[in-house]
């Protein structure tokens, strides 16, 4: 990937926080995090962070596809799912209440943010897998864990789970969604991240500079 496909996720990612920070520090508290769209003038701030978050998983499925079009496929449609569920959780508002869902579109909203805590953890592992050892790899492999941990976490706390009565889920669960939905933006820019471009280009320029002559790069090292 070029910096340029870097930087389209990465600021997208960015833009999210900001506009999804600005309704939660500028209206009045909700339980969950698209609660927000509820209240007036929650709709737009809302809006543009959940488009923009799909914007950034477009843009980095476009960047792979150019940069690793046969090992990153499965991570590119993890990714369009993402962005597709993302899409449809902008469109289809939630529905009051903490747990009860009482229209369609209620309902459409539910799976599809289902899909998008789901698929972006499943990316990002699938992405480092079989990597070399370098420390952005595990970066992204372990944001990847603490996604779907908090994940589980937080479906066991949300009061429409069996379990929540008897882990108290209800006094925490809006601090789970939140994390999580940190997690899994803070994610997308170390996906981005670790397929900046430079080191082999580095390596080589090294070698020309000393005046040995530049050895080729071994797929496993381009690979990482």
């Amino acid at each position: 990937m070029t910096w340029r496909a870097v930087l389209a996720p990465v600021t997208g990612a960015v833009a999210a926080v900001a506009a999804l920070g600005y309704a939660q520090v500028t209206l009045p508290e909700q339980p969950l995090i698209s609660d927000y769209a509820l209240v007036p003038g929650g709709m737009l701030p809302v809006l543009a962070g959940t488009l923009a978050l799909a914007a950034a998983c477009l843009s980095l499925a476009y960047g792979l596809a150019a940069r690793e079009p046969a090992r990153t496929a499965a991570t590119r449609v993890l990714l369009l799912a993402g962005a597709a569920g993302l899409m449809l959780s902008a469109i289809f508002p939630t529905d009051p209440g903490m747990s009860d869902v009482s229209t369609l579109g209620g309902e459409i909203h539910r799976w599809s943010a289902a899909v998008v805590f789901t698929a972006l953890p499943v990316a990002g592992w699938t992405l480092a897998r079989g990597r070399a050892a370098a420390a952005r790899w595990s970066a992204v492999k372990a944001l990847s864990v603490t996604s779907g941990l908090t994940l589980v976490a937080y479906l066991a706390a949300h009061p429409a789970a069996v379990t929540s009565s008897l882990i108290g889920g209800t006094a925490y669960y809006g601090l789970l969604e939140r994390g999580l939905v940190l997690a899994e933006i803070v994610l997308v820019v170390a996906m981005a991240l670790a397929c900046a471009p430079g080191r082999a280009a580095v390596r080589v320029q090294g070698t020309r500079a000393t005046g040995a002559p530049a050895q080729p790069e071994s797929p496993q090292r381009l690979a990482a």
